[in-house]
């Protein structure tokens, strides 16, 4: 029974070791596809057509009243169009629910009535979009909005204005006006949807160093876990329940050379740490020296400084994952990681220094 075990333990240690030029390989083929149907279930970026309501037209009226046979002018004016309204919400996480539906208008404002009755305004189209999403005007790039909070309500088109029924051009000169205007048409715009998750803290590296299973041992996320790289394809989160406040985590799918030049999965995913307060860098130990640990090390630091140098500082903590296959355990002590940046080692599948890491975030 023992020699089975170790047998298993044995291909278990040769398939979770990473090695960056296999991956960097597979990843820049051209026939390299994603087959894994989780990748649908997550969407941070779509264009889709906002147009704002049509301004109901006023009317030319006259009152029409028994033993009044010439009534003045008593035309109303036309109702104001929907306004384009974005609502932040922190029920959704993707934009996925954009996937059905791309175009989304206002409605149109009412004409007015005699007896100066104005028209009903158009009712307002509430686009509800999940907290950290960036809208972008595509004809002008130019931002409209970053919403953020819980509740955001950001106005990006205006309704067309109602026209002026006839009794606004009643004069001294002119008692019976037949001028009315027609209401003002709305605006339509394309729009990009761009979302950049917002957390905590981002659990970051590259590929297969085991973030995934960092994030199921310490929070309630049920993020997929597998010995081969690119097993997360799209941002997990999860509530790290501290001492003080609910943390909430994200487990970043990982990195791989060129990813802040748009080469592998990393570059649409370097956005998502902007708005972390904090990064966590995961390594794995499963690598066979001392110089792979640095290498895997420099080659996400590499990535991290060419996407934005500030986030370097963003980095509060370093863990060393799988100890337990951890073939160089006496030079660990010869990583030095980065300057005053605590680093602990650990092995989810053994549960060492599950704990002690639990510790060290709450120091962050």
């Amino acid at each position: 029974m023992t020699l089975l075990v170790q047998e298993k333990r044995s291909e278990t240690e040769k398939t979770s070791k990473i090695n960056l030029e296999n991956i960097n390989a597979i990843i820049f083929r051209r026939d390299f596809k994603v087959k894994d149907k989780k990748m649908t279930n997550f969407l941070d970026y779509i264009e889709i057509e906002i147009i704002s309501g049509n301004g109901g037209d006023g009317v030319a009226s006259f009152r029409r009243e028994k033993f009044i046979p010439f009534g003045g002018p008593d035309g109303g004016d036309g109702g104001d169009g929907g306004n384009v309204i974005f609502l932040g919400t922190k029920d959704m996480r993707s934009l996925r629910d954009f996937k059905s539906k791309r175009s989304f208008k206002a409605k149109n404002g009412r004409s007015g009535s005699s007896s100066k009755k104005f028209g009903k305004n158009g009712e307002d189209v509430i686009i509800k979009v999940p907290l950290g999403t960036e809208v972008m005007n595509l004809r002008n790039k130019k931002k409209l909005a970053d919403i953020v909070q819980d509740g955001d309500r950001v106005e990006i088109l205006q309704g067309g204005r109602g026209g002026l029924g006839n009794a606004n051009f009643k004069s001294s000169t002119n008692r019976a006006p037949r001028k009315f205007t027609e209401g003002k048409k709305g605006i339509r715009e394309r729009v990009s949807l761009n979302l950049k998750i917002i957390s905590d803290i981002s659990l970051v590296g590259v590929p297969n160093v085991g973030k995934s299973s960092i994030i199921q041992k310490i929070t309630n996320s049920k993020a997929g876990i597998g010995n081969y790289a690119f097993t997360t394809l799209d941002p997990n989160l999860g509530v790290y329940k501290s001492q003080d406040a609910d943390i909430l985590i994200a487990d970043i799918p990982g990195l791989i050379e060129g990813a802040h030049v748009g080469k592998g999965l990393g570059h649409n995913f370097l956005k998502h740490i902007e708005r972390s307060m904090s990064l966590i860098e995961v390594l794995d130990l499963s690598c066979s020296n001392i110089d792979e640990l640095k290498k895997q090390h420099k080659v996400f630091l590499n990535e991290l400084l060419m996407y934005n140098k500030k986030l370097k500082n963003r980095i509060k903590l370093i863990v060393l994952n799988k100890i337990d296959i951890c073939s160089f355990k006496s030079d660990i002590k010869k990583f030095t990681g980065i300057k005053s940046v605590p680093i602990i080692s650990i092995s989810c599948v053994e549960n060492f220094q599950i704990n002690e890491l639990k510790k060290a975030i709450d120091a962050i």
